[in-house]
């Protein structure tokens, strides 16, 4: 990055900042409590550019680095992490498209994605299918300039208040290997194409997850990303090491903020006649957070600068999403832990932190499936 590119990158942080501490941080106790979806929050982030964070300049976006994108989304995290959960869905589908769609597609769509006038996600998950993408079941047949969809789909991200998704579905469910019978479209809502539920979730609140059905929805065939039928797996498996950034990059956002209310009550709480950050059993602690909220932001800043070079990086992004989330819910547990009491109560963020952190180990492919991946890239990089 150049001298250039990190005065930009602190002009944008320090307006984030500004807007986290005036928008954000004196609402989200009643909206994350009542689990009200943050309109007036989201217009602000239209008008502060951040629905285009990393689409490219000439479409309208801010053209941003991955790696500043990882420091906003952490900044976001340590405020509440639900506002990240917002744009990062969005982001997915935007660099989907920036990434793998024809020259019309894009002009036609990262605009209107810049500004936040289509907002949306990622419609990939459904209900017998989270992990193993390519058992999903949605099915899009071509009738004469349309396709047909058929299906239904599941812990969509934006799913009620977002108005444009990429769709993954089955163009050929008899293909073999499976993953060539799948394509991905642009799918904006319209006839045939409904929100069914709301989803009720034990932390993440706000952000509406919902799920979605298509029945006979008809989209337009020149909304076939990159207009070739089978290669949509490759074009989202390649967004989700991105998400996997983002994921991680909320991990130590959470890490960072267990830590900061940890440090900061350990200074007032005394037990024994003393402060209780003077007990050895609380520095231990403190030591091991601070030092986990730190490989975290690391680990996540490697993955964004591999992203940043086209390198392929799932190991990166694997072992960044793998490391932070499991900081964050470490660091929330022992934040609980320090509070005592008033941990487990509604009057601390920290009870918030504890609900939050555990989707952050299973969103975005399970920790298990990280491990996975980061054994098999391991061995494919260093082959006997």
């Amino acid at each position: 990055m150049s001298t250039h590119d990190d005065g930009q990158e602190q002009l944008i942080l320090d307006m984030v900042d500004r807007f986290l501490e005036q928008e954000v941080k004196p609402h989200v106790w009643k909206l994350e409590h009542d689990d009200i979806y943050p309109t007036e929050i989201v217009e602000k982030m239209k008008t502060m550019g951040l629905f285009g964070c990393l689409i490219a300049p000439e479409y309208g976006g801010l053209g941003l680095s991955t790696v500043t994108y990882a420091k906003i989304i952490e900044r976001i995290s340590i405020v509440w992490m639900s506002v990240a959960g917002i744009i990062n869905s969005h982001i997915i589908m935007a660099m989907a498209v920036q990434r793998n769609a024809t020259a019309e597609q894009k002009q036609a769509f990262l605009p209107r994605f810049a500004t936040g006038e289509l907002r949306g996600g990622i419609a990939l998950t459904e209900p017998d299918c989270g992990t193993d993408l390519q058992a999903i079941r949605t099915v899009a047949k071509r009738e004469g300039d349309d396709y047909v969809v058929n299906g239904t789909k599941m812990w969509i991200s934006n799913g009620i208040e977002g108005n444009c998704f990429a769709l993954l579905v089955k163009t050929n469910p008899e293909a073999q290997p499976r993953h060539k019978g799948m394509s991905l479209f642009i799918a904006e809502k319209g006839p045939g194409f409904t929100v069914s539920r709301k989803l009720e979730k034990l932390g993440y609140k706000g952000i509406d997850s919902a799920e979605l059905v298509f029945d006979n929805y008809r989209i337009p065939a020149d909304r076939l990303i990159g207009g070739v039928e089978g290669r949509g797996l490759q074009m989202i498996l390649n967004g989700l090491e991105l998400g996997r950034i983002n994921v991680a990059a909320r991990g130590v956002g959470i890490a960072q903020a267990a830590l900061d209310e940890s440090v900061k009550y350990s200074q007032i709480r005394k037990t024994f006649g003393k402060p209780i950050c003077e007990h050895q059993a609380i520095q231990i602690k403190l030591g091991d957070m601070a030092t986990r909220t730190d490989a975290a932001r690391l680990l996540t800043q490697r993955a964004a600068e591999s992203y940043d070079r086209g390198e392929r990086c799932d190991m990166e992004a694997g072992m960044a999403k793998l490391f932070a989330t499991e900081a964050a819910l470490e660091n929330a547990t022992e934040a609980m832990r320090i509070h005592g009491g008033y941990g487990y109560s509604k009057e601390y963020p920290v009870e918030r932190l504890y609900r939050d952190a555990p989707l952050l180990v299973i969103g975005e492919g399970t920790n298990e499936m990280q491990r996975i991946i980061i054994s098999r890239q391991l061995i494919e990089r260093n082959k006997a």
